[in-house]
């Protein structure tokens, strides 16, 4: 396993800077949230191109493993967070979200990333199950024939109050999809917010699909990340089961409501992490 740490609970700090900074503090891997100001993909081609450069070289030179996120917040839409989705009614709009996870899987491979981690958005309350399923596993397909071009695997992530909010959900979209390329992300505190099951127990009915692991700590029924020790997740046996797994990727922390308290925070999640 390689402790990381998810850029968007750093958007105070240029990218650069926090790479240094999360190898200064031992960190091992790192998940790039791509957004305004972190390379951006819809940036000019030669200050992107330039970007790209600098950002691998700071990784390599401090052997950061990565993967590249999807979640921002307002970067296709000012005025709507995580807007517009693969769920969306209109096609024009699933495909501005598939063409903003192709420029991402574009840069996955630049940046000689493991993964590109996205999830399915939420979706109107009128669309039924067997429709929604349909849907996002056929606007899947564009996406997964880009990420073949360079074999980057992509890691799904079921998120409470999206379509595909939880392991069970994931399940029916997998049979679906059928691909080699797709993957999972496994959100630890998603799953203890949702209440699936046993997590060990999860994590081992996963293991040879898990390409990402995010984590936190939360409250069971509350979508909040919280820093460790606030929430009611018992990490321990989640680790032991990662180490049956013999799961060797990076478990990345996702404290993105923590950017004000940026180092403190890289801080104190890496000293209770670490002893596990």
């Amino acid at each position: 396993m390689r402790l990381g740490y998810n850029t968007n609970g750093l958007a105070h700090h240029r990218i650069l800077d926090a790479i240094d900074l999360l190898a200064d503090e031992g960190y091992e891997s790192i998940a790039i949230t791509l957004d305004a100001g972190v390379l951006d993909p819809y940036d000019d081609p030669d200050t992107l191109a330039r970007q790209v450069r600098q950002v691998r070289s700071a990784l390599d030179r401090h052997g950061l493993t990565r993967v590249v996120e999807t979640g921002a917040r307002f970067l296709l839409n000012p005025r709507l967070k995580h807007d517009p989705t693969l769920m969306d009614e209109d096609p024009l709009r699933r495909e501005v979200r598939a063409d903003f996870l192709k420029r991402s899987i574009d840069l996955a491979d630049a940046l000689g990333a493991e993964a590109v981690s996205f999830w399915s958005g939420r979706s109107a309350a009128s669309l039924g199950e067997d429709e929604g399923m349909d849907r996002l596993a056929d606007a899947l397909q564009s996406v997964l024939r880009h990420a073949e071009r360079t074999n980057m695997p992509l890691a799904f992530e079921p998120e409470p109050g999206m379509f595909v909010d939880t392991l069970a959900r994931f399940a029916r979209l997998d049979e679906q999809v059928r691909h080699p390329l797709f993957d999972l992300t496994i959100d630890i505190g998603h799953l203890h917010c949702l209440q699936e099951g046993e997590i060990p127990t999860l994590l081992r009915g996963w293991e040879t699909r898990v390409r990402n692991i995010h984590i936190e700590d939360i409250l069971p029924g509350v979508h909040e990340h919280l820093m460790f020790g606030e929430g009611t997740i018992e990490f321990a046996p989640i680790f032991d089961a990662l180490r049956s797994m013999h799961y060797e990727r990076g478990v990345h922390v996702e404290l993105s409501r923590h950017s004000h308290k940026a180092v403190e925070a890289v801080r104190a999640a890496a000293a209770f992490l670490r002893p596990l």
